[in-house]
């Protein structure tokens, strides 16, 4: 669930810290998370310059040793006094005791809330942005195992269990494990566009994009069946033909299966409708080509599959909050294909 107030693109001219609170007994996974992301960016052509740095919660600079919950030890050269500089901070998780946050912490997050940086809690870490009441009177998700006991501490959030993250004015909370992911790809996406976000997806072999409101976990396993292959042929078949007309009758037809049958299989498979998923390709199709090409907007409401440029703005102002002539400006400097 992604409903950001404003888009954030930042310049090539303009570098990024990102801070990433590491503490005493934080999974390895967890703490890699944002590091897979944002920390190899380098390697890809005419990307922004980006500061990763992982902050110990000790309070000065300096060389600091953290125990992780697998028994080594990693050392880290910052502490909170670079985490609060950060333009992103980001607490990929927390203390599996859920023990309240520590005053200096809840401290430096409502500064630097308050001074506008953009703050991240993925998995457990909701629990600390909660605790810094940055989470009160708004939506926000965490692990769904612990997301009813994140709803009796915290009954002044609004907690949705299901998604994967939830993403609202510059604080945003995610599911547990592999939804840290989709939520740091949504983050790149958002300051960066939609292609360098693909090429990193593409580097981790993992989906490009997950709109935030799919399902966190499928309750009932899915069958490895003959249909599985049929559906994953009809899904390379949506993506390859967003200009044309698909409608849940032809899709099912496509897939030897009943409309019934059809909707109930893609919803296990992808974690969301047909009508939402095309939507969402069909609108990063139309981000990557604003990125790149010098075609109309027009043009690109036609091959995306909108059917007019009206409609391609109603869903960008809807979904991205932002029209696709303003997108394309942040990326080249010039709205020059109306």
């Amino acid at each position: 669930m992604s409903t950001p107030s404003t888009t954030l693109i930042k310049s090539a001219a303009s570098p990024l810290t990102i801070g990433v609170l590491a503490f005493d007994g934080i999974s390895p996974f967890h703490l890699s998370v944002p590091s897979l992301v944002f920390g190899d960016l380098h390697k890809y052509a005419d990307t922004p310059e980006i500061r990763l740095r992982v902050c110990s919660q000790a309070g000065t600079a300096g060389n600091h040793k953290i125990r992780t919950s697998a028994g080594y030890t990693l050392e880290t050269k910052y502490g909170l006094s670079t985490l609060r500089r950060a333009d992103i901070i980001i607490i990929p998780s927390w203390h599996e005791d859920l023990r309240t946050t520590p005053d200096e912490l809840i401290k430096l997050l409502r500064v630097a809330n308050k001074n506008g940086a953009h703050i991240v809690g993925l998995c457990l870490g909701a629990f600390v942005l909660a605790d810094a009441g940055l989470l009160n009177q708004r939506e926000a998700t965490t692990h769904w195992a612990l997301a009813q006991e994140f709803a009796s501490r915290y009954p002044q959030v609004h907690v949705k269990p299901d998604v994967l993250y939830v993403d609202q004015d510059k604080i945003t909370t995610s599911a547990g494990t592999a939804a840290g992911i989709d939520c740091c790809l949504h983050l790149l996406r958002t300051y960066f566009g939609a292609e360098l976000a693909n090429q990193v997806a593409r580097r981790l072999v993992v989906a490009p994009h997950r709109q935030g409101g799919q399902a966190q976990y499928i309750e009932q396993p899915i069958p490895v069946l003959a249909s599985d292959d049929r559906l994953g042929k009809v899904l390379h078949w949506m993506h390859s033909h967003l200009d044309q007309t698909q409608t849940l009758d032809m899709l099912a037809n496509k897939a030897l299966m009943s409309r019934r049958t059809f909707t109930r299989h893609f919803q296990q498979l992808t974690g969301t409708t047909v009508g939402k998923w095309l939507l969402h390709q069909r609108l990063n199709y139309a981000q990557r080509q604003l990125e790149s090409s010098r075609q109309t907007i027009e043009e690109i409401a036609s091959a995306a599959g909108f059917g007019s440029a009206l409609l391609m703005r109603r869903y960008f102002a809807q979904v991205l909050k932002i029209s696709p002539s303003a997108y394309r400006l942040q990326f080249r400097g010039t709205a020059d294909a109306p």
